[in-house]
C-alpha cells in the first residue's frame, strides 16, 4: 500500500484490480466479497472462462494492503457462502479455513460459478454449486470431491442461452435463478429466464422470466422468508416464500431500463449489511428489506436511492459497507471507448446510501399487454417512499372500461377500495395526491380485456 493512499469518495485507487490487455480484452468484475480470517476476501470474474490475467482471489487487510493469493485461479466466479458445520468460507472454487488456509475444488475451477447453496440431505458434509450454463453439482467440503447432478437447461425446459445467477436453500427446497432475457423476449413477454425449486425429488418451474438473485435469513422459525428478485417488461419482481402461504408475488418499480438484458444485470443481490438489517438491489434501486415477515405478508420494503453503479456484491467489513464494482468492460472491444479492464471497491457507511444516488424514482406496474380477467385483482405494486405517483391504464378495446384501485396501507394483505378509474377510448389516468403513501396498491378490472397499467413514481 502506498503511503497516504488517495481516497476519492470512499474508493482507493491502489485497490483496483486489472487484467492484461491480451489475450482479448475481457472484464474484471468483483463477483463476491466476504470478511473472513481477519481479511476481506474477494474473487473476480472475467467475461468467459479464459483470459483475464491479473484476476483471481484477493485479500485486503486492516491496513488496506491488497494481495493476490497464491492459490488464485482465473475464471468467472460470483459465489460465496459460509459452511458453518466445517467453519469454511466457500468463495469461487476455493474453501478457506478460519486460519486463512486455502484449498481448491479443482473440478470446478473451469466452471462459471454463480452460487453455492446448502445441501438438502447432508448439510454437514456437502454443498451445491450452480454454474452459469446450468450445471448443478454437489461437492464434499472435506474431500473436495465433486459430482454433477443436473443439467438445468434440460430440467427447466430451456432452449436458449442459459445465464444462471443465484441459488439458495431453505424450507426443504433449493431455489435457483436464471436471468436469460434477450432482445426478442421483450416482444413475446416471456423468456428462458427462470425461478425454479427442487425439493430433492423433482424440479418445479415457478416463473418464466428474468430472475437475478435469491436469498433469505437462516435461523429462527417464524417469519423466515425466501426472497427472489427479478423483472419482466412490466416491472421489477419480488417473489416471497413462506411455509404458511407458499410463494407470493410482489412488484416494485424499475428505476432504470439499462438492466433489461441478461448480460447487463451483473449480479444484483439481497444481503444483510448490518445486524438484522437487509438491503435489496433491484433494477437500479436500493431498498430496505425486513429481516423477518409478520402476518404472512411482506411489509417494510422502502426505496433508498436509484443508481447506475454495477454492484455484483456488497457486505459489511470493519464497520463499513463495501460495494463491489465492475467499472470498465471492453469484452473483446465490443466497447471501442473502453481500455484496460478493471474494477474497484467503494467503502462507505450504510446510511451513506441515502446520498449515494438519485432520490427514489421509477416506473412499473402489474400489467403490460396482459390478459386480465373480470374481478381478478392484480399483483401488489409498491406504493411507499415516493413523493408523487400517477397511474396510466390502456387496453385493446376502445370502449370505456372500469378499474377499481385498492390499497393496502398496513402491508398486511388487507385491501381497501380507494378510487375508480374509467377509461375513454382505451386510455385513462389517475394522479394520486402528493404525499399519499401506502404499502401496496393493486387494480381490479371490472371486465376482461388486454390491459397495460403502469405507475410513474417520482
Amino acid at each position: 500500500m502506498p503511503d497516504n493512499p488517495a481516497n476519492i469518495g470512499g474508493t482507493f485507487p491502489h485497490l483496483a484490480v486489472k487484467t492484461d490487455h491480451t489475450p482479448p480484452r475481457t472484464e474484471t468484475g468483483i463477483g463476491a466479497l466476504m470478511p473472513w480470517a481477519d481479511r476481506l476476501w474477494f474473487v473476480t470474474y472475467v467475461a468467459h472462462k479464459t483470459g483475464g490475467d491479473g484476476t483471481g482471489l484477493f485479500t485486503i487487510n486492516d491496513s488496506l494492503d491488497i494481495a493476490k493469493h497464491p492459490a488464485s485461479r482465473i475464471g468467472t466466479y460470483a459465489n460465496r457462502i459460509i459452511h458453518s458445520e466445517s467453519n469454511q468460507l466457500i468463495i469461487g472454487p476455493h474453501a478457506i479455513g478460519t486460519d486463512g488456509g486455502v484449498r481448491t475444488f479443482d473440478d470446478l475451477a473451469g466452471v462459471r460459478l454463480a452460487a453455492t447453496a446448502r445441501h438438502l440431505t447432508d448439510p454437514e458434509n456437502k454443498v451445491y454449486f450452480l454454474g452459469m450454463e446450468g450445471e448443478f453439482f454437489e461437492a464434499n467440503v472435506h474431500t473436495m470431491e465433486v459430482a454433477p447432478l443436473f443439467n438445468l437447461n434440460k430440467e427447466l425446459e430451456m432452449s436458449g442461452i442459459a445465464h444462471f445467477k443465484d441459488a439458495y436453500t431453505d424450507h426443504g427446497r433449493v431455489v435457483v435463478a436464471n436471468n436469460s432475457y434477450f432482445h426478442e423476449d421483450f416482444d413475446r413477454g416471456e423468456s428462458d429466464g427462470r425461478l425454479a425449486e427442487w425439493d430433492g425429488t423433482g424440479w418445479k418451474i415457478l416463473a418464466r422470466t428474468q430472475f437475478n438473485t435469491v436469498s433469505g435469513r437462516c435461523g429462527g422459525t417464524l417469519g423466515r422468508a425466501i426472497y427472489a428478485a427479478g423483472q419482466d417488461r412490466a416491472s421489477a419482481l419480488l417473489h416471497v416464500y413462506l411455509p404458511e402461504t407458499g410463494w407470493k408475488v410482489y412488484r416494485l418499480p424499475k428505476s432504470t431500463n439499462t438492466q433489461d438484458h441478461a448480460w447487463t444485470t451483473e449480479w444484483p443481490r439481497i444481503r444483510e449489511v448490518e445486524s438484522e438489517r437487509w438491503l435489496i438491489d433491484a433494477s437500479g434501486m436500493f431498498y430496505e428489506m425486513p429481516a423477518m415477515t409478520y402476518g404472512n405478508a411482506l411489509r417494510g420494503v422502502v426505496p433508498i436511492c436509484r443508481h447506475l453503479r454495477i454492484i455484483p456484491d456488497y457486505c459489511s467489513w470493519n464497520g463499513l459497507l463495501v460495494l463491489a464494482g465492475d467499472q470498465t468492460t471492453p469484452i473483446e472491444d465490443s466497447n471501442p471507448f473502453a481500455g484496460q479492464p478493471q474494477a474497484n471497491l467503494r467503502f462507505m457507511h450504510t446510511d451513506d446510501l441515502w446520498q449515494m444516488g438519485g432520490k427514489p424514482a421509477g416506473w412499473g406496474g402489474p400489467w403490460w399487454q396482459t390478459k386480465v380477467e373480470e374481478s381478478r385483482p392484480s399483483e401488489p405494486f409498491l406504493m411507499t417512499g415516493f413523493d408523487h405517483k400517477c397511474l396510466h391504464v390502456r387496453h385493446d378495446d376502445p370502449t370505456s372500461r372500469h378499474f377499481r384501485i385498492e390499497i393496502d396501507f398496513q402491508g398486511t394483505g388487507v385491501w381497501n377500495h380507494y378510487d375508480d378509474i374509467t377509461t375513454k377510448k382505451g386510455y385513462g389516468f389517475h394522479v394520486f395526491p402528493a404525499g399519499l403513501n401506502c404499502h401496496w396498491v393493486r387494480l381490479v378490472p371490472q371486465s376482461a380485456c388486454t390491459a397495460t397499467a403502469q405507475f410513474i413514481c417520482t
